[in-house]
Protein backbone atom coordinates (compact mmCIF):
# COMPACT_ATOMS: atom_id res chain seq x y z
CA UNK A 1 0.00 0.00 0.00
CA UNK A 2 2.58 2.39 1.24
CA UNK A 3 4.54 1.40 -2.25
CA UNK A 4 1.49 2.19 -4.21
CA UNK A 5 0.79 5.48 -2.93
CA UNK A 6 3.99 7.00 -3.37
CA UNK A 7 4.08 5.82 -6.76
CA UNK A 8 0.26 7.26 -7.16
CA UNK A 9 2.28 11.05 -5.99
CA UNK A 10 4.80 10.12 -9.07
CA UNK A 11 2.36 9.34 -11.11
CA UNK A 12 1.07 12.87 -10.37
CA UNK A 13 4.04 14.81 -10.38
CA UNK A 14 4.70 13.61 -13.93
CA UNK A 15 1.04 14.33 -14.99
CA UNK A 16 2.03 18.18 -14.15
CA UNK A 17 4.74 18.57 -15.67
CA UNK A 18 3.75 17.61 -19.16
CA UNK A 19 0.05 18.26 -20.78
CA UNK A 20 0.06 14.51 -22.36
CA UNK A 21 1.72 11.44 -21.55
CA UNK A 22 1.75 8.01 -23.90
CA UNK A 23 0.39 5.16 -21.62
CA UNK A 24 3.55 3.67 -22.71
CA UNK A 25 5.75 5.82 -22.01
CA UNK A 26 4.56 6.32 -18.60
CA UNK A 27 4.47 3.12 -18.39
CA UNK A 28 8.47 3.10 -19.10
CA UNK A 29 8.90 6.18 -16.54
CA UNK A 30 7.12 4.60 -13.61
CA UNK A 31 9.01 1.10 -14.70
CA UNK A 32 5.35 -0.84 -14.36
CA UNK A 33 2.98 -2.33 -16.88
CA UNK A 34 0.71 -0.08 -18.48
CA UNK A 35 -2.03 -2.22 -16.71
CA UNK A 36 -0.69 -1.08 -13.79
CA UNK A 37 -0.65 2.76 -15.12
CA UNK A 38 -4.53 2.16 -15.86
CA UNK A 39 -4.96 1.16 -12.28
CA UNK A 40 -3.31 4.12 -10.79
CA UNK A 41 -5.36 6.77 -13.12
CA UNK A 42 -8.33 5.11 -11.35
CA UNK A 43 -7.34 5.07 -8.16
CA UNK A 44 -6.32 8.89 -8.91
CA UNK A 45 -9.86 9.65 -10.20
CA UNK A 46 -11.43 8.71 -7.32
CA UNK A 47 -9.13 10.89 -5.57
CA UNK A 48 -10.87 13.51 -7.12
CA UNK A 49 -8.31 14.09 -10.01
CA UNK A 50 -9.75 14.56 -13.19
CA UNK A 51 -7.55 12.24 -15.62
CA UNK A 52 -8.83 12.33 -19.03
CA UNK A 53 -7.55 9.02 -21.25
CA UNK A 54 -7.46 8.15 -25.13
CA UNK A 55 -7.40 4.81 -26.53
CA UNK A 56 -6.42 3.81 -29.21
CA UNK A 57 -3.21 4.40 -31.33
CA UNK A 58 -1.33 7.15 -29.79
CA UNK A 59 -3.55 7.38 -27.13
CA UNK A 60 -2.69 8.32 -23.50
CA UNK A 61 -3.14 10.54 -20.09
CA UNK A 62 -3.87 13.88 -19.45
CA UNK A 63 -4.42 15.42 -16.10
CA UNK A 64 -7.48 18.18 -16.84
CA UNK A 65 -9.56 20.72 -15.06
CA UNK A 66 -11.95 19.49 -12.27
CA UNK A 67 -14.50 21.17 -10.58
CA UNK A 68 -12.98 21.58 -7.46
CA UNK A 69 -8.94 22.45 -7.14
CA UNK A 70 -7.51 18.58 -5.72
CA UNK A 71 -4.15 18.62 -4.01
CA UNK A 72 -0.93 19.48 -5.50
CA UNK A 73 2.14 17.96 -4.36
CA UNK A 74 5.33 19.90 -4.72
CA UNK A 75 9.00 19.25 -4.83
CA UNK A 76 11.06 21.05 -1.93
CA UNK A 77 12.43 23.58 -4.42
CA UNK A 78 9.11 24.24 -5.93
CA UNK A 79 7.47 24.52 -2.58
CA UNK A 80 10.02 27.30 -2.12
CA UNK A 81 9.83 29.09 -5.25
CA UNK A 82 5.76 29.31 -4.99
CA UNK A 83 6.35 30.65 -1.89
CA UNK A 84 8.95 33.21 -2.67
CA UNK A 85 6.29 33.90 -6.05
CA UNK A 86 3.84 34.41 -3.74
CA UNK A 87 5.60 36.97 -1.42
CA UNK A 88 6.63 39.19 -4.72
CA UNK A 89 2.97 38.80 -5.70
CA UNK A 90 1.55 40.26 -2.61
CA UNK A 91 3.22 43.83 -3.99
CA UNK A 92 4.52 42.92 -7.21
CA UNK A 93 4.16 44.31 -10.77
CA UNK A 94 1.28 41.76 -11.37
CA UNK A 95 -1.82 43.61 -10.44
CA UNK A 96 -4.86 42.16 -9.24
CA UNK A 97 -2.74 39.61 -7.21
CA UNK A 98 -2.25 41.01 -4.19
CA UNK A 99 -4.68 40.11 -1.96
CA UNK A 100 -4.87 36.26 -3.51
CA UNK A 101 -1.08 36.10 -3.03
CA UNK A 102 -1.49 36.98 0.77
CA UNK A 103 -4.26 34.24 1.03
CA UNK A 104 -2.68 31.29 -1.00
CA UNK A 105 0.82 32.52 0.91
CA UNK A 106 -0.76 31.75 4.33
CA UNK A 107 -1.92 28.33 3.35
CA UNK A 108 1.10 27.28 2.25
CA UNK A 109 3.11 28.30 4.89
CA UNK A 110 1.33 26.83 7.43
CA UNK A 111 2.39 23.19 6.37
CA UNK A 112 5.76 24.50 5.07
CA UNK A 113 8.45 22.16 6.63
CA UNK A 114 10.47 24.24 8.75
CA UNK A 115 13.64 23.46 6.90
CA UNK A 116 12.07 25.05 4.00
CA UNK A 117 10.17 28.06 5.85
CA UNK A 118 13.68 28.83 6.90
CA UNK A 119 14.70 28.92 2.82
CA UNK A 120 12.10 31.06 2.49
CA UNK A 121 12.54 33.36 5.10
CA UNK A 122 16.15 34.16 4.45
CA UNK A 123 15.43 35.17 0.82
CA UNK A 124 12.97 37.38 1.93
CA UNK A 125 15.42 38.82 4.53
CA UNK A 126 17.43 40.09 2.06
CA UNK A 127 15.33 40.60 -0.86
CA UNK A 128 14.22 44.93 -1.04
CA UNK A 129 11.42 46.26 -3.05
CA UNK A 130 12.88 49.93 -4.22
CA UNK A 131 9.52 51.67 -5.41
CA UNK A 132 8.00 50.46 -8.74
CA UNK A 133 9.97 48.23 -10.85
CA UNK A 134 8.13 49.13 -14.13
CA UNK A 135 4.55 49.03 -15.66
CA UNK A 136 2.07 46.13 -14.61
CA UNK A 137 0.04 43.53 -16.28
CA UNK A 138 -3.23 41.61 -15.61
CA UNK A 139 -2.91 38.65 -14.15
CA UNK A 140 -5.56 36.81 -16.48
CA UNK A 141 -3.67 37.95 -19.12
CA UNK A 142 -0.16 36.67 -18.01
CA UNK A 143 -1.71 33.50 -17.32
CA UNK A 144 -3.99 32.86 -20.17
CA UNK A 145 -0.44 33.79 -22.21
CA UNK A 146 1.63 31.28 -20.44
CA UNK A 147 -0.73 28.52 -21.07
CA UNK A 148 -0.88 29.31 -24.61
CA UNK A 149 3.01 28.93 -24.84
CA UNK A 150 3.03 25.74 -22.97
CA UNK A 151 -0.03 24.06 -24.62
CA UNK A 152 1.15 25.65 -28.09
CA UNK A 153 -1.87 27.41 -28.96
CA UNK A 154 -1.99 30.79 -31.46
CA UNK A 155 -2.66 33.79 -29.81
CA UNK A 156 -4.85 36.99 -31.11
CA UNK A 157 -4.30 40.22 -30.16
CA UNK A 158 -4.00 44.04 -30.05
CA UNK A 159 -0.74 45.68 -29.93
CA UNK A 160 0.72 48.85 -29.07
CA UNK A 161 4.00 50.15 -30.38
CA UNK A 162 6.39 52.37 -28.58
CA UNK A 163 5.14 55.41 -31.00
CA UNK A 164 1.51 54.53 -30.42
CA UNK A 165 0.64 52.29 -33.22
CA UNK A 166 -2.38 50.23 -32.53
CA UNK A 167 -2.09 46.69 -34.65
CA UNK A 168 -3.52 43.56 -34.47
CA UNK A 169 -1.34 40.51 -34.20
CA UNK A 170 -1.68 36.96 -35.05
CA UNK A 171 1.29 34.95 -32.96
CA UNK A 172 2.81 31.38 -31.73
CA UNK A 173 4.23 32.01 -28.28
CA UNK A 174 6.75 30.29 -27.25
CA UNK A 175 8.31 31.98 -23.87
CA UNK A 176 7.47 34.41 -21.28
CA UNK A 177 10.55 36.03 -20.12
CA UNK A 178 10.82 38.71 -16.94
CA UNK A 179 12.92 41.23 -16.71
CA UNK A 180 13.58 43.66 -13.45
CA UNK A 181 11.39 45.92 -14.89
CA UNK A 182 8.98 44.00 -17.90
CA UNK A 183 7.21 40.99 -19.00
CA UNK A 184 8.41 40.05 -22.16
CA UNK A 185 6.47 37.23 -24.96
CA UNK A 186 9.04 35.86 -27.30
CA UNK A 187 6.66 34.75 -30.35
CA UNK A 188 6.47 34.55 -34.22
CA UNK A 189 4.95 37.03 -35.82
CA UNK A 190 2.55 35.07 -38.12
CA UNK A 191 1.77 38.06 -40.15
CA UNK A 192 4.92 39.28 -39.84
CA UNK A 193 6.72 36.45 -40.74
CA UNK A 194 9.37 36.69 -38.26
CA UNK A 195 10.24 36.70 -34.64
CA UNK A 196 9.22 39.14 -32.38
CA UNK A 197 9.76 40.51 -28.95
CA UNK A 198 6.20 41.86 -27.45
CA UNK A 199 6.18 44.16 -24.27
CA UNK A 200 2.53 42.18 -22.32
CA UNK A 201 1.88 45.45 -21.30
CA UNK A 202 1.23 46.60 -24.26
CA UNK A 203 -0.88 43.85 -25.10
CA UNK A 204 -4.33 45.27 -25.40
CA UNK A 205 -7.95 44.05 -24.70
CA UNK A 206 -9.21 41.05 -27.33
CA UNK A 207 -6.19 38.82 -26.19
CA UNK A 208 -7.63 34.94 -27.22
CA UNK A 209 -6.66 31.86 -28.67
CA UNK A 210 -7.29 29.98 -32.01
CA UNK A 211 -5.98 26.71 -33.11
CA UNK A 212 -3.00 24.58 -32.33
CA UNK A 213 0.53 24.73 -34.18
CA UNK A 214 3.67 22.96 -34.84
CA UNK A 215 6.26 24.30 -33.19
CA UNK A 216 9.42 26.07 -35.34
CA UNK A 217 12.93 25.71 -34.41
CA UNK A 218 13.34 28.64 -32.07
CA UNK A 219 15.50 31.53 -33.32
CA UNK A 220 18.56 30.69 -30.37
CA UNK A 221 19.37 27.76 -27.76
CA UNK A 222 19.12 30.63 -25.31
CA UNK A 223 16.27 32.13 -25.17
CA UNK A 224 17.00 34.61 -22.10
CA UNK A 225 20.11 35.47 -24.03
CA UNK A 226 17.93 36.33 -27.50
CA UNK A 227 15.44 38.31 -25.90
CA UNK A 228 17.93 40.35 -23.75
CA UNK A 229 19.55 40.80 -27.06
CA UNK A 230 16.16 42.20 -28.45
CA UNK A 231 14.76 44.61 -25.82
CA UNK A 232 18.26 46.05 -24.85
CA UNK A 233 18.14 48.37 -27.37
CA UNK A 234 14.94 47.98 -30.00
CA UNK A 235 11.87 48.52 -27.07
CA UNK A 236 13.26 51.73 -26.25
CA UNK A 237 13.01 55.08 -27.22
CA UNK A 238 16.58 56.04 -27.00
CA UNK A 239 19.47 53.44 -28.09
CA UNK A 240 22.93 53.47 -26.65
CA UNK A 241 26.17 52.33 -27.24
CA UNK A 242 29.22 53.48 -25.06
CA UNK A 243 32.63 52.08 -24.22
CA UNK A 244 33.01 50.70 -20.50
CA UNK A 245 36.69 51.15 -19.53
CA UNK A 246 36.07 47.71 -16.86
CA UNK A 247 35.46 44.14 -18.28
CA UNK A 248 32.66 42.64 -19.33
CA UNK A 249 31.94 40.70 -16.78
CA UNK A 250 32.15 43.49 -13.56
CA UNK A 251 29.67 45.28 -16.17
CA UNK A 252 27.77 42.91 -16.02
CA UNK A 253 27.04 42.41 -12.54
CA UNK A 254 26.62 46.28 -12.59
CA UNK A 255 23.90 46.21 -14.73
CA UNK A 256 22.49 43.59 -13.72
CA UNK A 257 17.95 43.67 -14.21
CA UNK A 258 19.29 46.39 -17.00
CA UNK A 259 18.09 44.93 -20.65
CA UNK A 260 21.79 45.69 -22.12
CA UNK A 261 24.18 43.51 -24.46
CA UNK A 262 27.81 43.50 -23.67
CA UNK A 263 30.31 43.14 -25.84
CA UNK A 264 34.25 42.28 -24.41
CA UNK A 265 36.72 44.81 -25.71
CA UNK A 266 40.43 44.35 -25.20
CA UNK A 267 42.63 45.94 -22.39
CA UNK A 268 39.86 45.27 -19.69
CA UNK A 269 37.34 47.39 -21.42
CA UNK A 270 33.58 46.40 -23.06
CA UNK A 271 31.35 47.48 -25.35
CA UNK A 272 27.58 48.23 -23.78
CA UNK A 273 24.46 48.30 -26.04
CA UNK A 274 21.33 49.39 -24.02
CA UNK A 275 18.40 51.57 -24.41
CA UNK A 276 15.48 53.64 -22.25
CA UNK A 277 12.96 55.35 -22.45
CA UNK A 278 14.27 58.91 -21.05
CA UNK A 279 17.71 60.23 -21.52
CA UNK A 280 17.67 60.58 -17.84
CA UNK A 281 17.17 56.88 -17.04
CA UNK A 282 20.34 55.75 -19.72
CA UNK A 283 22.41 58.46 -17.79
CA UNK A 284 21.06 57.17 -14.56
CA UNK A 285 22.23 53.37 -15.15
CA UNK A 286 25.37 54.26 -17.13
CA UNK A 287 26.45 56.90 -13.99
CA UNK A 288 25.73 54.59 -11.41
CA UNK A 289 28.03 51.96 -12.96
CA UNK A 290 31.25 53.49 -11.07
CA UNK A 291 33.22 53.42 -14.22
CA UNK A 292 34.63 55.81 -17.12
CA UNK A 293 32.53 55.43 -20.29
CA UNK A 294 32.53 57.28 -23.63
CA UNK A 295 29.53 57.84 -25.67
CA UNK A 296 28.90 56.75 -29.25
CA UNK A 297 25.81 57.06 -29.68
CA UNK A 298 23.14 58.71 -29.77
CA UNK A 299 24.25 62.40 -29.73
CA UNK A 300 21.49 63.71 -27.59
CA UNK A 301 22.75 61.30 -24.35
CA UNK A 302 26.25 62.81 -24.57
CA UNK A 303 24.74 66.37 -24.31
CA UNK A 304 22.39 65.45 -22.02
CA UNK A 305 25.57 64.29 -19.78
CA UNK A 306 27.65 67.45 -20.87
CA UNK A 307 24.67 69.17 -19.20
CA UNK A 308 24.42 67.17 -16.19
CA UNK A 309 28.18 67.14 -15.51
CA UNK A 310 27.86 71.07 -15.69
CA UNK A 311 25.14 71.13 -13.20
CA UNK A 312 26.72 68.82 -10.72
CA UNK A 313 29.72 70.72 -10.68
CA UNK A 314 27.67 73.85 -9.97
CA UNK A 315 26.26 71.68 -7.08
CA UNK A 316 29.84 71.42 -5.69
CA UNK A 317 30.65 74.72 -6.07
CA UNK A 318 28.04 76.16 -4.12
CA UNK A 319 29.12 73.68 -1.36
CA UNK A 320 32.65 75.05 -1.39
CA UNK A 321 31.49 78.41 -1.31
CA UNK A 322 29.29 77.72 1.23
CA UNK A 323 32.41 76.29 3.42
CA UNK A 324 34.61 79.26 2.57
CA UNK A 325 31.90 82.04 4.12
Amino acid sequence: MVQTSARLLRVLSLLQSRRFWAGGDLAQELGVTERSVRRDMDRLRTLGYPVHATAGVGGGYQLGAGKELPPLPLEDDEAVAVAVGLRAAASGPVKGLEEAAVRALGKLEQVLPKRLRRRVNALQAVSVRLGDAGPTVDAGMLTLIANACRDGELLRFGYSSREGEESRRSAEPYHLVHTSHRWYLLAYDVGREGWRTFRVDRIREGLETGRAFKARPLPAEDVAAYVSQAVSTEAYRFRARVTVHASAPTVSKQLSGVAARIEPLEGERCLVHTGGDSLETLAFHLGWMGFDFEVHEPKELAEHLRRLSERLARAAKGLETSKAQ
